[in-house]
């Protein structure tokens, strides 16, 4: 018998879900373009090796093989193919790109968390100075303002923050790989005990708080200051203070936190990390960051890199319960074409009703919760 199903963790979208994506895409596209970036169109389908960089745990993608045996995945991210690209065809840097795609991710089953997602964002490639980071995040605060999200926070972090801290503390290599590990799960228990050899140290006033090292931005950097002084922590501190007073600065709606207790969302990352949330929903509305280390595993350089990405689901599911663009259904007899269509033309969101009865088209709108006109009386009371 025939599979006609779709596969778990797929969906098909249509009707007002479909409009309202459709319709962010083409907002945030648009903000791409205005402000200089150029389209980058990648396949869906690429080599396996093009993504070994990827957490394989939250990165497992959808596997089948070519013609030579060689593995082939859909591509589970958006930004490892911009990496690909600079390293075969020889661009000239510095780059400004953006893009917009679905990516595949294979999820646990009864999860709630669909196979298939679609981003749209911006790579800036060839800027090691904290103005392309500066652009990513304008960029992506701009995004939400155009989309009437006004009330979102933007929450920082370092890639490098936790391995620096760990480098320089009186441990072996073996604890500070389980306090990070303990540190990561939040497993206080353990975590605890891999500090107790810290107690008597210059470490220990911070090393006690790093847990709860997330929340209102200052009173994070407050803990920050318990640190014994290292030049490579002061400069991770100085760059997250430069971008926070960026953000209050140039958008002072939006409010900043700081989690310097998480793992980094890649490997390759390697500098100052944002994401974009509301209270509403536990989902990122963006996340972006700098990535020096993209071009690592494709050829013996780095390129200094810093993107964001919206999700563009996440920006559905904040609009799709808003039906102040209830939709206006035009009945009309056939002789009324002409009238009918100058009506819809001059409408904002009005469009035909082709039923065949006045009782049809009622049935419809209220099935639709759409609004109905029916110009089919002034033709009788003609």
């Amino acid at each position: 018998m025939k599979n006609t199903m779709l596969p778990n963790g797929t969906r098909d979208e249509f009707g007002r879900t479909a409009e309202i994506k459709e319709n962010i895409q083409n907002r945030l596209v648009d903000q791409f373009k205005n402000r200089g970036f150029s389209k980058l169109i990648t396949p869906v389908l690429e080599y396996a090796d093009v993504f070994a960089p990827l957490n394989s745990t939250d990165y497992r993608p959808y596997q089948l093989l070519d013609e030579k045996g060689e593995t082939m995945v859909l591509r589970p991210d958006l930004t490892l193919p911009v990496a690909r690209v600079l390293s075969t065809t020889g661009v000239s840097l510095p780059v400004k790109w953006y893009y917009s795609g679905d990516v595949f991710r294979l999820k646990k089953q009864l999860s709630g968390s669909y196979n298939q997602l679609t981003q749209a964002g911006i790579e800036i490639i060839g800027y090691q100075d904290l103005k392309a980071d500066f652009e990513c995040i304008a960029t992506a605060l701009d995004g939400c303002s155009s989309l009437g999200i006004n009330e979102a926070y933007v929450q920082l972090s370092h890639a490098k923050f936790i391995d620096d801290v760990l480098n320089i503390l009186p441990l072996p290599d073996p604890a500070k790989e389980s306090l990070k590990a303990a540190l990561f799960e939040k497993d206080l228990s353990k975590f605890d005990k891999l500090i107790a050899p810290l107690e008597k140290t210059d470490f220990a006033p911070f090393i006690k708080e790093w847990p709860w090292l997330f929340g209102d931005f200052d009173e994070v950097m407050t803990i920050l200051k318990k640190l014994p002084k290292n030049s490579i922590l002061n400069e991770i501190t100085k760059e997250l203070q430069n971008t926070k007073d960026f953000i209050a600065k140039e958008y002072p709606q939006y409010q900043v936190t700081m989690d310097l207790s998480i793992q980094a969302p890649q490997s390759y990352y390697t500098g100052i990390v944002f994401q974009g949330f509301t209270e509403e929903s536990p989902d990122y509305l963006f996340s972006g960051g700098r990535y020096n280390n993209l071009l690592q595993s494709f050829q013996n350089q780095n390129v200094p890199a810093v993107g964001v990405a919206f999700d563009i689901d996440a920006l559905v599911s904040r609009f799709i319960g808003n039906n102040s663009s209830q939709q206006t259904l035009v009945y009309f007899d056939d002789s009324q074409w002409a009238k009918a269509n100058q009506f819809v033309k001059e409408t904002k969101n009005a469009t035909l009703c082709l039923a065949n009865t006045l009782e049809q088209a009622k049935t419809i709108a209220e099935q639709t919760n759409s609004k109905l006109i029916d110009l089919s009386k002034e033709e009788a009371n003609q």
